[in-house]
């Protein structure tokens, strides 16, 4: 499904917040959205390689790394896993690598910066937590919206105007 945000924004003021202009788009698919399914985690993927194991179908990963730049939390087989197993897409609050090759495949992708440098595998982190960054709170099972104009979350899902 293609999404608009800034049509979503007019229909749905009451519901949604925007997230701050922080972001770029580096995926496939330049618009996606889906319930959330949040991790927190600090320079460590191992979580990130977990969740893009099972089916994500309907559902956008939010990874809050805490902003880091030092690592990247997402790579071309993580992105391509995911692309495989459903996933709409993933906002990482962080950095990604294998630019050329995310932006190959069929996987929306937002993140802060693209690093060449892996990150630790030590399995430490946290899944479906609230999370919060870029002036909003991700709350797993609430939705998110992302396209080339930003990245906005709702309560509830959104359907595209007429």
């Amino acid at each position: 499904m293609q999404y608009v945000t800034p049509d979503l924004c007019d229909a749905y003021p009451e519901l949604v917040q925007g997230v701050e202009p922080m972001f770029s788009n580096f995926g496939g698919h330049d618009s996606f959205g889906g319930e959330i399914v949040t991790i927190k985690c600090f320079e460590d993927n191992s979580l990130v390689k977990d969740q893009v194991d099972l089916d994500g179908k309907g559902k956008v990963l939010v990874v809050d790394g805490g902003g880091s730049l030092r690592r990247a939390l997402l790579g071309d087989m993580l992105a391509e896993k995911a692309a495989k197993n459903g996933w709409e897409g993933l906002v990482v609050y962080g950095c990604i690598r294998d630019v050329d090759v995310i932006a190959q495949t069929a996987l929306g992708v937002q993140a802060l910066a693209s690093h060449l440098m892996n990150t630790d595998k030590r399995g430490i982190g946290d899944l479906n937590v609230a999370v919060t960054f870029g002036g909003v709170t991700f709350r797993p099972g609430e939705y998110v919206y992302a396209d080339n104009n930003g990245i906005i979350v709702s309560p509830q899902p959104l359907q595209m105007p007429a």
